[in-house]
Order: C-alpha cells, then structure tokens, then sequence
C-alpha cells in the first residue's frame, strides 16, 4: 500500500488524493513529531501564566472575553467538539471527510498549533483503521474553517458519536476505536479549537474537484472533436498559428487536443452539403475557446490549491519564534472564490456540449444527418429526449454557478460578521462536476452515433478507437428505438471511469 509521510511544510494534491481516494497509509515524520512536541511546549508554558490566551485560557468567538481556570480546561476543549458538532442533513462522502481529516492532520503537523503529538499520531491511526466519523451536509460557514464537519470529527478522536468502519457498516465511535486498539484522545489546552479551525473540507473537495476537471476538459475535448467530425465541419479553425495569435495557453490546449483526435479524417472539410460552409456555428468553432478558458480558471485555481497546500491554518497559531497570536487565516475566501470560478467555467461547458448536441439532433442544422438521429424518424425519436436530458442537466449547472461565496450571514454574536460560504462554494461545486461527467456522455453518445451514420466517408483513428471502445462497453450504436437510459448509464460510466480518454490516448499520444 502506498504511504504518505507528512511532514512539517504541508502536502500535495497527489497525497490528498491518495489518501481519500486510494486509502493510502499515513506515517508522521520524525521532524514532524519534534515540531509538534516544540509547540505543545510553548502552549504548556502559556497555559501556566496567569495571562488569558485566546484558546489556551479563554472561551471561544463571542465568548473569548471569559478567562476560563486550569480546572476546567479539559472540559472546556470537549465542551467546543461536542458543541460544534452540530451538522444536519445528508451524509457527506467517505472521500470527502477522509480528506478532511487528512488536510486538518496537515496542519497539526505543521508545528504551528500547538496539538501534542500522540493527538496526531491518533488521527493518523484513525485514517489508517479506514474509520470515517459522520459528517453532514450543512453546518460550515467557511470561515473560523469548516467548523461542524471537523467538530463531527474530532468527536470521533473522542471516541463519541458515530463513525463507519471499513465494512461500510456504521457503530458507535467507540467500539470502532476499540476494535482497532486506539485510545480515544483527552483534550487539553488548545487542542478542541486547533483541530476545528480550519479550511480543510472546502479544501479537500477543490482537489478532489480539480483532479476530477482536469480529465473532463480533455474529455470534452474529445467529444467537442468528434462533434465536429461528424457535421462535417473544417478543421482549419484548429490550426496552431491562429490560436498562438491569442495566447491563452488553455485555448492553445484544447484546439491541439482536437486537432489531435482529428488527424486522419476524411469527414472534416472535405464532404460540404450543397450550401458550403465557410465557417461552423459558433459552439463548434469556439469550442477551444471556452474549453480553453475553462482550463485557465482551473491553473488559477490549482495556484490557490497549491498555496493552501502548503498552509498552516489555524488560530491562534505558535510562530517560530514561540508568540502565540490572533489571526485571520482561517477566512476560506480564497479558495471560496476558486470553488464558483469552476463551477462558472463547468456550467459554460455544459452549456456549449448542450449546444452541440442539440446540433446533430436538428435536419436544419446537421448537414444531412437524420432528424433526431433517428432510425426512421417519426416512427422513432431518436435521441430526442436525450438531449432533454442533457438541457435539464445544463440547467441546474447554470443555477449551481451562482456564487456562493457572493453571500455572507454573519454568526457568533457578531464576533463572525463576515464568512466565506467556502464548505457550500465546495459541495455545489461537486454536483456540478457530476452533471458535467453526465452532459459530456450525452455528448459522446450523440457524436458517436452521427459519425457512424456517416456512411462511405472514414472517420479519424482516435473516432474509430472511441466508437470501438465504447460499443464494447455496452453502448449500443445506431438502430431503432430502444430503452435509452442504460445506454447513457454505459457512456456515463465509460467517461466517468477514464475509458475515453484510454481509448483515445494510444492513438493521439497524451492529450494536454
């Protein structure tokens, strides 16, 4: 099994995605451990003078002003986890809350919040039992972090509330750390607030996101080319010298992506209807274009990643030089922003393979393909409703490309007046990125069937793998009627697993 060590100066996407999605194990670094045992002894230290420090000493957000006494410390780092636990709703995934916990873990082990080391080594040991606490839907704000799904968390360090095992089966926290011989941690000083403060589930899911983007856009790209191909429309627009003259380098990308697939092609250009066309619609034409600045939002986005990757975010924070201070790190605007950037650039793509779809299934516009793609239209839809489907998606990703992070309630008595909305920015960005998996297969499954129906005329090698491929996953070609929803099920599945871009690849060479 592959292994993350964490150390003191953050991760990378690679170990987030290893670790939510690949159950990767995770070992803590000898200079992690020194670090955390250097700052447990500063907050030791400050914990012992009769001055209120913020988390050490005192309550919390609007209760901060109470200076609480050594007896009741412990009770009051249970009190905030228990308190804060507080999510209602549906239950989020199990990749999502592991890297939460992966990315909060991160952060402790930065050196910089003061959590003792055997608090980590039990996080480590929970994430490696395969334990996942029940985490809700709704309760985070983005701002003082993602406060309700870590508190639900940190209960499970506690051994209290619920959490899955490794069989899927959910029992009390408890028994589950029992069964594993972990020892349920006993707070102290700092520890509750340190391991609820910060930005990691919104961070989490905008990894997980942009791993899941990176192979779509070129998914899209596919189908964008196939499209293309099959409405017998030019190449020429593709060309790299027209889109070096504007050099967006996600623009430049996606039209060598296409060009790529289309290498080889006897349809592209060369068999016009009666009425040439000097120029394609504009969905087809400029399908660089918005693929491309779809691609550009997602390098910005990778950057604030990367940055928050690297981050210690938490408050107060133990600096090198052993001052324990107040800050604003945990405020998740900047990765709120990036979260309905993509979710913006996600709906525009939707919205144009919509566009492209709705093309090939229209006799006016198709270039003499049959309406609706049809067997014998009027006795046969097609794949009419295929693209109602398609529109319906396109729709609620218009509706889920409403920023989130445009809103603010303020919270905790005014103290938290202003918040990111960064946990919801995240969770309506993931539906958003599922709806596009599904309006990029309808795309396929349209373009495919077009391309075959394109008798005498030989489609590009990378078409030919495409269709090859995708008819032995079990999506069915051109034909009569039929019941339609297993075989979009089968070009979900073929897009959502890799398949397009494997069978692509081979042919074109690794795409951009």
């Amino acid at each position: 099994m592959h292994t993350v060590v964490l150390g003191t100066s953050g991760t990378t996407a690679a170990d987030v995605i290893a670790v939510a999605r690949g159950n990767a194990r995770i070992d803590l670094s000898a200079e992690a451990v020194t670090a955390l045992a250097a700052s447990r002894e500063i907050v030791d230290a400050l914990a012992a003078k009769p001055d209120p420090v913020y988390g050490v000493s005192t309550g919390f957000g609007a209760l901060a002003t109470r200076h609480i006494g050594p007896d009741l410390r412990a009770q009051l780092q249970r009190n905030i986890v228990r308190s804060h636990a507080a999510g209602m709703g549906p239950r989020v995934e199990r990749e999502v809350v592991r890297a939460l916990m992966f990315l909060r873990l991160k952060t402790v082990c930065s050196g910089r919040t003061g959590v003792r080391p055997e608090v980590a080594q039990t996080m480590a040991d929970v994430l490696n039992a395969g334990i996942t606490p029940v985490v809700h839907e709704y309760g985070s704000l983005g701002c003082s972090g993602d406060l309700a799904p870590l508190s639900h968390c940190a209960l499970t360090l506690m051994g209290e509330g619920d959490a899955e095992g490794q069989d899927g089966e959910l029992k009390p926290a408890g028994e589950l750390l029992a069964a594993h011989g972990i020892t349920p941690v006993e707070l102290r000083e700092k520890e509750g607030l340190a391991l609820l403060n910060g930005t990691d589930g919104m961070l989490g899911m905008l990894v997980m996101a942009l791993a899941d983007l990176d192979a779509l856009y070129k998914s899209a790209d596919i189908t964008a080319a196939l499209t293309l191909e099959a409405l017998l429309g030019t190449a020429k627009v593709l060309a790299p010298e027209l889109h070096a003259i504007r050099p967006h380098p996600g623009q430049g990308a996606s039209a060598a992506n296409m060009l790529a697939v289309l290498e080889g092609s006897e349809l592209t250009g060369h068999h016009q209807d009666d009425a040439p066309r000097v120029q394609d619609a504009y969905s087809v034409r400029c399908a660089p274009q918005v693929a491309g600045a779809g691609r550009d939002t997602m390098a910005h986005a990778r950057l604030v990643a990367e940055r928050e990757l690297a981050a210690a975010v938490d408050n107060p924070v133990v600096l090198p030089d052993g001052r324990v201070e107040s800050n604003g790190n945990f405020h998740g605007a900047p990765v709120a922003y990036v979260l309905d950037f993509l979710a913006i650039a996600a709906a525009d793509l939707g919205s144009i393979a919509e566009r492209r779809t709705d093309r090939l299934l229209d006799k006016n516009r198709s270039h003499g393909l049959p309406p609706f793609l049809a067997d014998d239209a009027g006795v046969d839809s097609g794949l009419m409703i295929a693209q109602y489907t398609q529109a319906a998606l396109v729709s609620e990703m218009k509706r889920l490309a409403v920023p989130a992070s445009a809103d603010s309630i303020p919270s905790s008595a005014m103290q938290e007046d202003h918040v990111s909305m960064g946990w919801s920015a995240a969770r309506k960005l993931r539906t958003a990125v599922d709806n596009l998996t599904r309006i990029v297969a309808i795309e396929l499954y349209a373009a495919t069937r077009a391309v075959e129906l394109r008798a005498g005329l030989t489609p590009a090698p990378a078409t030919r793998a495409v269709i090859e491929a995708v008819r032995k996953a079990g999506v069915q070609g051109p034909g009569p009627d039929r019941f339609l929803a297993p075989d979009l099920a089968a070009a979900d599945a073929f897009v959502r697993s890799g398949a397009l871009l494997a069978a692509v690849e081979p042919v074109t060479g690794p795409l951009a």
